[in-house]
């Protein structure tokens, strides 16, 4: 185990002492259950696989549960102003004050349905397609960074915490306390709609009440759609037409910022906030195994892409398709080393025989040996090209 893996684990342990300590329900010793059958998973091979990676998750779950327990007399002070005041000043206006002037059902409705149904799905969705089609370790990447980003984003608000907009428009710019109560604010129209209470009861005793910095719906969006748009940088075809999917990965984030703010849960500072906390915990856990993959896959696909077109590759791609035999011939061919390509790939690269490559064995045939008559260097023909 490295460092920074000691470090991890050393903090999610003290993280998870404090959240079990001060829970009151479950009382003691039932509460100690949580920590027996976690680490009971850990011990079954077949159960430790999915526990250990999803760690981050269920700590942040355990930890937002466990906030309404924190006495109040060591709680820091409820910032009521502040987040309105840095949005008019940064924004020139208050965003959410505005997107809540104008309200119709059919707006609540396509409000409601990213945010209060999509959201608690699309992770799994997610992480799912993440499993199947992403290269090995991906999924754990996924948790660690959606666990962290949401762990840390609790911990924020509990070290920092902030009225949403709800609370202006119910109590004006009045000192907040921790005896109020939350308030479902947009969502309630839904549960008029749909003749039910759901909502209001889910959120009038919610744990964090005043955790409006940082959003962690848009975080949670962010994230995912930074992933997708990693691991699967599709396009569509329609007919003649392409379309890139990256934008109905960031169609759903735009569409959730959107709702936050129209139901008066988060102002627009929170988004950037959340957006900005996804982004340090994608580049954070990504690893240098996966980064590599993922330019292997994504320069496949661009050779694809030219392949499919009947389009010859210029000279100046010649480093991007030797990459494709390996890490050792790309750099080889950027020290210029003695590395050759034959004849055979030389074709392919000007386009002369599309097929060559398909009928390759190896996929790409690469010599260390003296140039052969016909050969091409990989260095010199980068350099022309240059």
């Amino acid at each position: 185990m490295s460092r920074v893996e000691r470090l991890k684990y050393g903090a999610m342990l003290v993280i998870a002492t404090f959240a079990i300590v001060i829970v009151e329900d479950p009382p003691f010793p039932y509460k100690l259950l949580v920590p027996l059958l976690y680490s009971a998973a850990l011990l079954i091979p077949i159960t430790s696989q999915f526990i250990l990676p999803a760690s981050p998750i269920l700590l942040w779950l355990v930890l937002y549960y466990s906030c309404r327990f924190i006495p109040e007399s060591t709680r820091p002070h409820i910032w009521v102003s502040v987040l309105p005041t840095l949005e008019t000043i940064w924004y020139g206006a208050n965003i959410s004050d505005i997107l809540t002037r104008f309200g119709h059902p059919l707006l609540d409705v396509l409000a409601w349905i990213p945010y209060g149904v999509v959201h608690f799905i699309a992770p799994f969705v997610v992480a799912s397609f993440i499993f199947v089609f992403a290269p090995q370790g991906s999924v754990k990447m996924f948790a660690n960074a959606f666990g962290f980003t949401n762990l840390v984003g609790v911990l924020i608000q509990i070290a920092f915490p902030c009225a949403p907009p709800w609370y202006e428009l119910r109590e004006g710019l009045t000192a907040a306390n921790y005896g109020m109560r939350g308030s479902p604010a947009g969502l309630a129209r839904i549960d008029h709609i749909f003749h039910g209470h759901g909502y209001t009861l889910t959120f009038t005793g919610a744990p964090v009440v005043f955790g409006a910095f940082p959003s962690l719906h848009a975080a949670t969006a962010t994230c995912e759609s930074l992933f997708l748009s990693y691991f699967f940088p599709y396009k569509l075809r329609i007919g003649r037409f392409s379309v890139d999917v990256r934008i109905f990965y960031w169609g759903y984030s735009f569409w959730l910022y959107w709702c936050t703010m129209y139901l008066m849960h988060h102002y627009l500072i929170d988004l950037v906030a959340g957006g900005c906390l996804a982004t340090l915990s994608f580049y954070v856990f990504r690893t240098e195994q996966i980064r590599e993959a993922m330019e292997q896959r994504v320069a496949d696909m661009e050779y694809a892409e030219h392949r499919r077109n009947q389009v010859p590759l210029p000279p100046s791609d010649n480093l991007r398709i030797a990459r494709l035999a390996g890490e050792e011939a790309g750099q080889a061919a950027y020290e210029g080393r003695g590395w050759k390509m034959s004849q055979e790939i030389q074709r392919a690269i000007l386009g002369d025989e599309r097929d060559a490559l398909s009928t390759a064995t190896p996929f790409f045939a690469l010599e260390e040996t003296e140039s052969a008559p016909g050969d091409v260097d990989v260095h010199s023909r980068g350099a022309a090209a240059a």
